[in-house]
């Protein structure tokens, strides 16, 4: 019965109201604009860019991105489907950056409105009870002159924003430590929109170039090209350059033993047809600037230049070859392919070695420098095959539907050449010669407007961010009152926050009282 009584007796809960569509607008808002949020979204944004730096990006290697493709044929399309190829232009890494724009400026303009109102108003007056303060200082003067003069002028000389009120005086600092935060917020946020200035309106491309070669600053000559989401390829400046010669340098002996000392290319440039040549020493960190693009030197390799003769003994194909270094003595693995030699047509694979050496594990090369060339190959034959207009990569050969030579004795046909060399393929089907050898350079060009505005930001944030640390907010008050007959000066202070250093400002300011009367008192 008592518990039928309880439970008609006790209170029913309120009835609370709905938030309703515009209030969770607006509780969504406070949670997205939070600074939890800002901060779970820095860490996010950090956390997705990761797999940029771990996974081949097609913005930057898109052979790398290929090859990881047929290393990996199952997790390959998963992770293009997650848009882990291409990271800073996936949907997910767009929505946490637009959030975390959001999020920084929700933060930061309340916070501004705030700052500004606190600029304006008056240091707080001194509390009842100085006394109970962390920082405390007690003391009578040696004379009877204005105290608090001497105390104004002294906190000023601090660098304190002073304040009189009836007996006492009340200064404040620090307040560039909001300052600092708020810089540092907006530092933020101006580097996300010098970022998303370079995604939008800048491009970037890659463009292997053997020496001897030019290159024309078109989209048609790129090897990749990866262009702002409203990039208009009619802003591409129109120059020209032309790699004249290549320059390396290897390390000789030594632990560093095949270590590049330096390379460089030698160029000539036109910004125009008509504008005079320019030439230029392109180094590794020391980019061509033209019209705003910058033109870097990445890499280079080796580019075996071969004549391949077909079955009737006509030149199917002429010109150096693109060979790509696999590891840091540039062993090149490289194509040559000759789809018009007639009757049928012909390709080879292998390696360019540039000092090349027979040891048990076969011909390899134990130098980058190209002291002792050779070029090792295999060859195929097959019947000519049909133009479909599909492009195919100059690095891989197809060869589903080609045949391997053979030796004649039951193994497949490999042969080493070095440069003047030739060698016969069997059954009269033509012939391999190495001529010599060129060297290729791999060049980036690249546009990025908001670069410098990102740069800003980020030494913005560090200002910011040493203004938040070392500037520490602190209140000071001084009252001077009567106690039994006698004047009594209390100094106090408050942090607000870690307390550094607050009893002795306190008590040098005490001391500088004091003595600022002992003077006053000794001056006739």
């Amino acid at each position: 019965m008592t518990d039928v009584k309880d439970r008609v007796d006790s209170p029913a809960p309120p009835d609370l109201p709905k938030l309703g569509l515009v209030g969770w607008l607006r509780w969504t808002w406070r949670q997205l604009t939070s600074m939890k949020t800002a901060l779970v979204l820095l860490f996010l944004l950090a956390l997705g860019a990761v797999p940029g730096s771990l996974i081949p990006q097609t913005a930057i290697d898109p052979i790398k991105v290929s090859d990881f493709f047929e290393a990996h044929p199952k997790l390959g399309p998963f992770y293009d489907k997650l848009g882990l190829f291409d990271v800073y232009k996936s949907p997910w890494f767009s929505a946490i950056y637009l959030l975390l724009f959001i999020s920084l400026i929700g933060c930061v303009v309340p916070r501004l409105q705030v700052y500004l109102k606190a600029l304006r108003a008056r240091p707080p007056k001194p509390p009842r009870n100085l006394n109970r303060l962390a920082g405390y200082q007690r003391f009578e003067p040696a004379a009877d002159d204005d105290v608090l003069e001497l105390a104004a002028k002294e906190l000023r000389r601090r660098r304190f924003r002073v304040q009189s009120y009836d007996g006492a005086i009340a200064a404040e600092r620090g307040y560039l430590r909001e300052a600092g935060n708020l810089l540092f917020h907006f530092s933020l946020i101006l580097a996300l929109i010098g970022a998303a200035w370079g995604a939008l309106l800048g491009y970037r491309g890659t463009v292997l170039v053997v020496v001897g070669n030019g290159f024309s600053n078109s989209i048609a000559q790129y090897d990749d090209f990866s262009p702002g989401r409203v990039f208009n390829s009619d802003d591409l400046p129109p120059f020209y350059l032309k790699v004249n010669e290549f320059t390396a340098k290897f390390q000789t002996d030594g632990p560093q033993r095949g270590a590049a000392t330096e390379f460089n290319a030698n160029i000539t440039y036109q910004t125009t047809p008509d504008a005079p040549e320019q030439s230029y020493d392109l180094r590794v960190n020391h980019p061509l600037k033209v019209d705003g693009t910058n033109v870097h030197l990445l890499g280079h390799g080796y580019a075996p230049r071969v004549t391949v003769k077909d079955g009737k003994g006509q030149i199917a194909y002429s010109g150096p070859v693109p060979f790509l270094p696999q590891d840091s003595n540039f062993s090149s693995f490289g194509v040559v392919k000759a789809p018009d030699a007639r009757p049928e047509q012909l390709g080879f694979e292998g390696f360019f070695l540039p000092t090349a050496v027979i040891d048990q594990r076969g011909p390899v090369s134990v130098f980058p420098d190209a002291l002792n060339p050779a070029l090792v190959m295999t060859g195929y034959y097959g019947r000519p095959a049909t133009e479909t207009g599909k492009p195919q990569s100059v690095y891989q050969l197809d060869k589903s539907k080609l045949t391997q030579f053979d030796d004649g004795k039951g193994d497949k046909l490999r042969f080493q050449l070095a440069p003047g060399q030739s060698v016969n393929l069997p059954d009269n089907r033509g012939s391999l010669t190495f001529d010599s050898y060129d060297r290729w350079v791999k060049l980036q060009i690249s546009h990025t407007p908001g670069l410098n505005l990102a740069l800003a930001g980020i030494l913005l944030a560090i200002l910011g961010l040493m203004g938040s640390l070392f500037i520490h907010p602190r209140r000071t008050w001084v009252r001077v009152r009567t106690e039994d007959g006698r004047t009594v000066v209390e100094v106090a202070g408050l942090d607000r926050g870690p307390e550094r250093g607050l009893g002795d400002e306190l008590q040098a300011i005490a001391q500088a009282l004091t003595t600022d009367d002992l003077k006053k008192q000794e001056q006739p």
